[in-house]
């Protein structure tokens, strides 16, 4: 079995179980925290990654170093070490955030601008551009590229929509050549 589809799975039973507690929001939060943790902690990774280390000791590193999260994420991260299956967290995460976007109609946005976006602005990105890939809102993240002349990039998914002075003289050259 591919580890995406275990990732799903797993990311699957933990969206019902958040669907049926009604705590969808919170239980995404906590699992973007988890996420931050495995990204960047290396030294976790290779402790949970060691084979020396017993179940029962990398299960007590989990619950030590997750003590604040819910009973939900705390068990799936205990099973998933049950399981052998450490190197699975970013990707079930990962999951989860797409079932629980799609469940709420949210979409995931980089827009990459000169300057930091205003919450106005940021509000107004994300009221046009959620029409056009079919979602009620966008999840902003602002991104400063100082290679932007002026207007903004957005990427949503695999879309990416170009307001940029660049792309927009790259389109012009391209009509003008034809």
């Amino acid at each position: 079995m591919s580890s995406s589809t275990v990732a799903k799975r797993y990311a699957l039973a933990l969206f019902q179980i958040a669907q049926e507690q009604l705590k969808l929001e919170a239980i995404e939060e906590e699992l973007r925290a988890v996420k931050t943790v495995f990204s960047e902690n290396k030294e976790l990774n290779s402790l949970l990654e060691n084979p020396k280390l017993t179940a029962v000791k990398k299960k007590t590193l989990i619950q030590e170093s997750f003590a604040g999260v819910s009973a939900p994420v705390l068990n799936t991260l205990l099973l998933l070490t049950d399981r052998h299956r450490e190197d699975q967290v970013v990707a079930v995460v990962d999951a989860f955030i797409d079932l629980s976007n799609e469940a709420r109609g949210i979409a995931d946005a980089i827009v990459y601008s000169v300057r930091p976006l205003s919450e106005d602005e940021k509000t107004a990105v994300s009221t046009s551009f959620a029409k056009k890939v079919g979602k009620q809102s966008l999840r902003i993240e602002n991104v400063i590229d100082n290679n932007i002349l002026g207007g903004l990039k957005i990427r949503i998914g695999n879309r990416i929509f170009d307001g940029t002075l660049a792309g927009k003289l790259n389109r012009l050259e391209r009509e003008l050549v034809r």
